[in-house]
């Protein structure tokens, strides 16, 4: 009996299940799909406006050696102030030569020992082949003369050679500047010990023109190369350095491109040169490197407002079709008042929303208030 009343409110509960399907499908039915959104769309313009592009870029001098010792010994002069100029072949430091002069001392004298040596063989030699013509002498006897003289004068280019040896450790005991520009901050003193090869005792740099370097991405290397090789005058402002607000007032131009792209960011370095001649640039400075853009190709511009962020990439929504918006990405460029630069993903004529994205999706279908 409970198991008949079971089925029974069942068989009812599914009626009512069906019902009210069948209710919301007619009503779904009777209302239709959603409404188009209202938004504000613009046409995509282009703009032949001067912008500049922006690089990060690092200040390094175009000559620039670290000085090391190459005897060991202790400082026994210091010949500069820190910080000042210096000319090439400046004496900078000395190096106590003491061992250095007698090692000389010893080795010239050794030289002279060997030069006595080869002058007694050269006479035994010449002796003996005057004897020889007239055979008063063995040829074995001859021979002998003739191997003692060769071993001499081998005996001498030894000697020889060591006091070239021992001469250079002496000149080396003074260190002078490699080429003209400017020490820095001694990192020894006088009487500091220094080991050849190792210690540091300074650095030596040149300042004035002074280089710029940064890195551009691969598609732009033909832009660079034509920049390279157009003619530069001093009031050419197509490449700046900034520093925040302030822009250095010389500008620069480019020395070189490197010889590959970086297979790991795919870019390549650029470096260019600017007057440095009151050093207010410092090797190791960063800096942001300004390039203005070609005025003889128009940019794609649209309103900043425009643009949708999302994860680090950018996006606008383009009107196609019927009415329908369809999201596209696009890599932007240099802002220029309230507008942005399109470097890709859109050209002249396209319409994009401007106002009233947020409620959009893609495939949605809008109806449009023309931009101003």
């Amino acid at each position: 009996m409970q198991f008949s009343n079971y089925k029974k409110y069942a068989a009812v509960g599914i009626v009512v299940m069906l019902a009210s399907c069948g209710g919301a499908d007619k009503q779904q039915q009777q209302q239709g799909p959603p409404p188009p959104t209202l938004v504000t769309v613009a046409d995509v313009q282009t703009t032949d406006a001067v912008y500049y592009d922006e690089y990060p870029g690092t200040i390094i001098a175009l000559n620039q050696t670290e000085l090391r010792p190459q005897v060991s010994g202790y400082i026994t002069g210091v010949y500069f102030q820190d910080g000042q100029k210096v000319n090439k072949g400046q004496r900078l430091y000395s190096i106590d030569a003491q061992v250095y002069n007698a090692n000389y001392q010893q080795s010239v004298a050794n030289l002279q020992v060997q030069e006595t040596n080869m002058m007694k063989a050269q006479k035994d030699a010449d002796r003996y082949h005057e004897l020889e013509k007239h055979d008063a002498i063995a040829k074995q006897q001859v021979d002998y003369a003739d191997a003692a003289l060769e071993a001499a004068k081998k005996q001498v280019a030894a000697a020889r050679a060591a006091v070239n040896s021992v001469r250079a450790n002496v000149s080396f005991s003074t260190i002078v500047a490699p080429f003209s520009g400017t020490i820095g901050i001694s990192n020894v003193k006088t009487g500091t010990a220094v080991v050849a090869g190792q210690s540091i005792l300074n650095t030596v740099s040149t300042d004035n023109p002074i280089a710029v370097d940064f890195a551009v991405d691969q598609k732009e290397i033909y832009r660079f190369v034509q920049l390279q090789q157009q003619k530069v005058n001093a009031k050419d402002s197509t490449f700046l350095i900034a520093f925040g607000a302030d822009i250095y007032p010389y500008p620069g131009s480019i020395s070189l491109i490197d010889r590959a792209v970086d297979a790991q960011t795919g870019t390549i370095k650029t470096r260019l040169v600017f007057p440095n001649e009151k050093g207010m640039l410092k090797p190791g400075m960063n800096t942001s490197v300004r390039v203005k853009n070609n005025t003889a190709q128009q940019a794609v511009t649209i309103p900043n407002k425009a643009v949708n962020e999302q994860l680090g990439e950018f996006f606008v929504y383009v009107v196609g079709d019927s009415s329908k918006v369809t999201q596209k990405k696009v890599v932007l460029g240099k802002q220029v008042g309230s507008n942005i630069i399109v470097r890709e993903g859109l050209k002249q004529g396209d319409k994009i929303v401007v106002e009233g994205m947020q409620k959009l999706r893609e495939g949605a279908v809008i109806t449009t208030a023309k931009g101003k």
